[in-house]
């Protein structure tokens, strides 16, 4: 029974079923929202929840863990001393590290001299031993490592030859033997394979697998961040020729079996250089006043076969990967750019969501299956914004009413509570070498959110409509999102509050997207909106794919997939085949297989990610290199017990001013307040924070880049209140002093006022 259809509880729910599901998840927990959804109850029966969580607490049956969760009594885990307890270890810059035991637990702190040869990122075993102070222990085994292939610079040192690998994590150089160089010279990047490794004394050995090139080149620091993530940098040739000898033509049996929308107007709006056309809306006006508008996306499902060896690679790769200067696509070329890419003027397979909706953007009905339609027009973005700006061009009347409607659409989202904290992509303009030239950011505008709204639309009628099936939902592929971090949401409340601003909720989850919201418009365009900003990004959950449907808390939706972007996205694909199974009738499908795609394609699309964030620190670093010594403003963009990191007004380029480089004064890093603060003037860094900085210097093979703070204020020393009236000589000024002038004391920007720098500078806000 799907929970639309379930009795309403009026006496809420059972003390049985909640405990029942407590213990189904496991060492993992559950949250109230998830068992709120499983349980088919609504917001009105969350008291009744929380009084039955409460009452199972009090008699011992449950326990509540980190991150809001419930877990069955004794589901955590808790070895005691002297036992070996399983634990993914995270170092720290020191050499030092921290166990993640699990969740509920608190991380293990392991000295230096205890981490033995385990690495960042590896599966270890540990003792734990609790003192009075924080728990301890030290690493046992190696269980499993993160990663034993390395990408790094060839270094001779004296006699031995070493690679310093580019993954930062890696903070040990690894030995070479002349033998295992394989031909290649101090110098070059390669590729690499770790020997076992065993005595912490000595240091681990490598023999190199693959020569990339000489290090700084372009084509070489783009393959080897490939290398470094473990991402192909082509296909191989039997899946190229398994793709080119799929038959392209459309028969008129598979015609007859689609709906033929090639009749109505049906526009794509892409990104300028886009070659991948997945998506297209159509549009046409109703005898009934109504509207249909039409979501048509490539049916990639059509032409690659499950099991096939297009599919067994698409399914690896599972996403595309965007970086700086490339796309590596998780189809190949035949398949993404040209049979499965919608290009205008021509017929094409497609699997569409199409709904009647009246003038307010209502859905009065809707239907999903597979369609053959055919493009009218390819706008870029810049191009349907022209239109929507008061612009003339052709299918205007279209472009604008799609408009309105995805207006009233982005409205409901908000009002529904849906967050609205993203920023903007960063891009660069290349020369015919590669080399950077410009650095700029990807403004989105309501080109964008046109189409974005309309995506949003069919991932969540596709999502509903197996979700709230009649007898129940059966497996299928969901995009979800979970609630905030309790802790890092009452970190932004109280720094909100210290700003005075107040985020009211009520202690319920449900209010929180409101409330934050209400807090963006509010703080928009004041001193305090970036460091809010960012706390609220840092306090969200990151999305991933499941088969457990628990909701996306960001987009305020109940019920959400995606189902847009079968060529570039493998869970996409996986939401076709599945819809079209279920619209002919089809059994369940077999859930384990479907949850284990789904936990591979969302390791790939942080994979992914991280080797466009690398692309981009390389990039970044590369445009700084010829700009050491100048000077630029630049924004406090993160904090922390080693340094501050600051991105640039004029670029966005980041780069980090260590904490010991700081002048006048010995700064510590408070987690509590989220500031840098001066041990004897008070003087405080926070987020977002205008300051003046010099390139320092530009380290290439680590992607990094080291300013220097242009100080053009003297602080004077000043004492810090411990009470009402108090002074305490020895103490920064605490927090809830606030942000801002005060007697005495000013460093609000971290650097006096913009006046003060541009008469002394004479210049502005440009660097120099």
């Amino acid at each position: 029974m799907s929970r639309k259809n379930k009795p309403r509880r009026q006496e809420g729910p059972s003390a049985s079923d909640v405990l029942a599901l407590v213990g189904e998840a496991g060492p993992t927990g559950i949250t109230a929202q998830q068992l709120m959804l499983k349980l088919g109850i609504d917001k009105r029966e969350r008291d009744l929840l929380q009084a039955v969580l409460a009452a199972l607490i009090a008699n011992g049956k449950a326990e509540t863990a980190k991150r809001g969760r419930y877990v069955a009594a004794g589901g955590r885990t808790t070895e005691g001393k002297g036992a070996g307890t399983e634990a993914f270890l995270d170092i720290i810059a020191s050499g030092a590290g921290y166990a993640r035991v699990g969740t509920g637990e608190d991380d293990v702190y392991i000295p230096e001299h205890a981490v033995g040869t385990a690495l960042h990122g590896d599966k270890v075993l540990i003792r734990v031993q609790r003192g009075r102070g924080r728990p301890e222990g030290k690493v046992l085994a190696v269980l499993e490592r993160r990663r034993t292939r390395f990408v790094g610079k060839v270094e001779k040192r004296g006699p031995q030859f070493m690679l310093l690998a580019d993954d930062q994590k890696m903070n040990r150089p690894l030995l070479i033997t002349a033998e295992d160089l394989h031909g290649a010279l101090p110098g070059e990047k390669v590729v690499a394979e770790m020997a076992p490794w065993t005595n912490p004394r000595e240091l681990p050995r490598c023999r190199v697998e693959k020569i990339l090139g000489k290090a700084g080149e372009h084509e070489v620091e783009i393959h080897a961040i490939l290398a470094e993530f473990d991402l192909p940098s082509e296909f191989p040739a039997a899946v190229e020729a398994a793709a080119e000898a799929i038959p392209g033509g459309i028969s008129a049996s598979e015609v007859a079996k689609r709906r033929d929308v090639r009749a109505i107007t049906t526009l794509t709006i892409d990104p300028e250089d886009a070659k991948d056309l997945d998506d297209a809306l159509s549009l046409r006006k109703l005898d009934n006043g109504h509207w249909e508008v039409g979501i048509h996306i490539a049916d990639v499902s059509h032409y690659v076969v499950p099991g096939s060896i297009v599919d067994k690679e698409a399914a690896a790769r599972a996403t595309s990967v965007y970086l700086v200067d490339r796309v590596v696509p998780m189809l190949p070329e035949r398949l993404s750019n040209n049979l499965c890419s919608l290009n205008p003027h021509e017929d094409k397979l497609s699997f569409s969501a199409i709904f009647e909706m009246d003038a307010k953007a209502r859905v009065v009905s809707e239907w999903f299956g597979r369609t053959i339609m055919r493009s009218d027009r390819r706008f870029a973005y810049a191009q349907a914004q022209a239109i929507i700006d008061g612009g003339e061009g052709e299918f205007k009347q279209e472009v604008l009413t799609l408009y309105e409607l995805s207006k009233v659409l982005r409205k409901e989202r908000m009002d529904n509570g849906a967050l609205e904290v993203g920023g903007n992509e960063v891009k660069f303009r290349l020369d015919d070498r590669g080399r950077p030239i410009e650095v700029y950011e990807k403004v989105m505008g309501p080109a964008n959110w046109l189409i974005e709204e309309f995506m949003l639309l069919a991932n969540k009628q596709v999502a509903a409509s197996i979700s709230r099936r009649k007898g129940g939902a059966p497996p299928f592929v969901y995009r979800i999102h979970d609630l905030p971090d309790p802790e890092k949401v009452q970190q932004l409340r109280m720094l909100a509050k210290s700003f005075g601003h107040e985020l009211k909720t009520d202690g319920r989850p449900e209010d929180l997207p409101k409330a934050i919201n209400a807090l963006m418009q509010k703080i928009k365009g004041s001193e305090e909106e970036n460091i809010l900003k960012q706390l609220t990004i840092r306090s969200m959950s990151k999305a991933i794919y499941s088969t457990d449907n628990i909701g996306h808390y960001g987009l305020a939706f109940r019920d959400y997939t995606h189902f847009t972007s079968p060529i570039r996205r493998y869970p996409d694909l996986m939401v076709h085949r599945a819809m079209a199974h279920y619209l002919a009738g089809g059994k369940a499908l077999n859930k384990q297989a479907l949850e284990l795609s789904c936990v591979h394609s969302s390791q790939m699309e942080k994979r992914a990610a991280d080797a466009e964030r690398a692309s981009i620190k390389f990039k970044q670093a590369e445009y700084l290199l010829s700009r050491v010594g100048q000077t630029f403003t630049g924004i406090v963009s993160g904090l922390t017990a080693w340094g501050m990191y600051v991105e640039l007004v004029e670029n966005k380029c980041e780069g980090m001013i260590a904490l010991r480089d700081l002048p006048g004064d010995r700064y510590a890093f408070i987690q509590e307040q989220y500031t840098v603060v001066g041990q004897r003037t008070g003087r405080r860094f926070r987020l977002g924070d205008e300051l003046q900085v010099m390139v320092r210097s530009v380290d290439m093979e680590k992607r990094t880049v080291d300013f220097s703070l242009v100080d053009e204020v003297e602080i004077p020393l000043q004492p810090a209140k411990t009470g009402r009236g108090q002074w305490d000589e020895t103490r920064p000024y605490p927090a809830s002093e606030g942000h801002g002038h005060r007697k005495g004391f000013r460093s609000p920007k971290g650097t006096g006022s913009k006046k003060a720098r541009k008469e002394k500078s004479g210049k502005g806000k440009k660097g120099r």
